[in-house]
């Protein structure tokens, strides 16, 4: 078992020993609305069609109330879905190909991606505008988990360019995800990777200085999807079809519409966060594609992910994306949106 597979598996008997009682609640309200609890990796601006699906009441016109928990990381989510506390899982597929290695018997099922690639910024305390990724040499970086997504790509991003951790550079694991922003604040590292936007308002604010987009470097990758376990995607495929016309409506709205005119649409998710910011980082998403328009996920994409994790030296074997992946689900309800 490695190291990744081992961290999951604490994280899942963490979960396990919580009650249970939010899980055992009715699925759905008085008013025959379905209620389905979503655990999400982090909150970001990254994810806004999630949130533009509930804001604009995509969800309420498929009948379906949601309610988001921060899961603080893709192992934490893994655990909430296999516990049973979580009905939806929205996290990277990674965390269910290191179930399906592990040997599980029930290993979730991911039946819709989001994002594209990474969504991260590359932050540094000073400012590069003529930065290359060669600069990192010598350096220490807050990039993310060790065996996750966001740290991975990082390590795949440094090995096209001939850079290697503990020779080159530093990559710096020992930081929980939701705690990287505020030990680089502190001090730690050189350089740190955020999300929008949290990564804009750190710029705004004269900490930080964006210098590169890891999802750009990077490439296609399925970075963030949606997974529950294959027996409640069977005994609920109604709300699936439904939960996924939703959020590919918002999509279709996000892409569509100017960054300002969405922004006031998210202020209730980003408590404290200026509509000014909100716009500006629903834009930086836009211009470096970061959304799915099918919401399904592809074999070469599936393929580069797994080429990132064996970078890592976190992959025990290969699996093929219908061993993980179901997009008929998605692929069904882009023919209904898109006529």
């Amino acid at each position: 078992m490695n190291k990744t597979m081992k961290m999951l598996c604490t994280a899942l008997a963490a979960c396990i020993i919580t009650p249970f009682l939010p899980a055992c609640k009715k699925d759905s309200t008085d008013d025959g609305m379905k209620k389905i609890k979503i655990n999400e990796v982090t909150h970001s601006v990254f994810y806004a069609p999630l949130y533009l699906a509930d804001s604009l009441g995509y969800f309420e016109a498929e009948n379906i109330e949601i309610s988001l928990t921060n899961g603080g990381g893709a192992d934490n989510v893994m655990a909430s879905i296999l516990s049973g506390n979580t009905h939806i899982g929205f996290c990277g597929p990674e965390a269910a190909l290191y179930v399906l290695n592990g040997g599980s018997n029930d290993v979730p099922t991911v039946f819709g991606q989001l994002t594209k690639r990474d969504g991260s910024f590359l932050v540094s305390r000073i400012p590069e505008p003529n930065f290359k990724w060669e600069d990192l040499r010598g350096k220490e970086i807050l990039a993310g988990r060790k065996g996750g997504v966001p740290a991975m790509t990082f390590e795949y991003i440094l090995t096209q360019h001939g850079l290697q951790d503990g020779k080159d550079l530093d990559l710096n694991y020992d930081v929980s995800f939701n705690l990287m922003t505020s030990a680089f604040e502190a001090g730690t590292a050189d350089y740190c990777t955020m999300f929008d936007p949290v990564a804009y308002e750190y710029e705004a604010a004269g900490k930080g200085y964006v210098v590169a987009s890891v999802g750009e470097a990077s490439g296609e990758v399925p970075y963030t999807c949606f997974m529950a376990k294959e027996s409640w995607i069977n005994k609920n495929e109604k709300w699936v079809e439904g939960f996924l016309r939703a959020v590919t409506k918002a999509v279709k709205y996000v892409n569509e519409t100017p960054s300002a005119q969405v922004a006031p649409y998210l202020t209730d998710y980003f408590e404290g966060i200026s509509e000014t910011a909100l716009a500006a980082s629903v834009e930086r998403y836009k211009s470096i594609d970061a959304w799915r328009t099918e919401l399904s996920m592809t074999e070469d994409s599936f393929n580069r992910l797994q080429d990132i994790i064996e970078n890592a030296g976190e992959l025990e074997r290969r699996a093929t994306i219908d061993e993980l992946v179901d997009n008929s689900y998605a692929e069904k309800v882009y023919r209904e949106i898109y006529k």
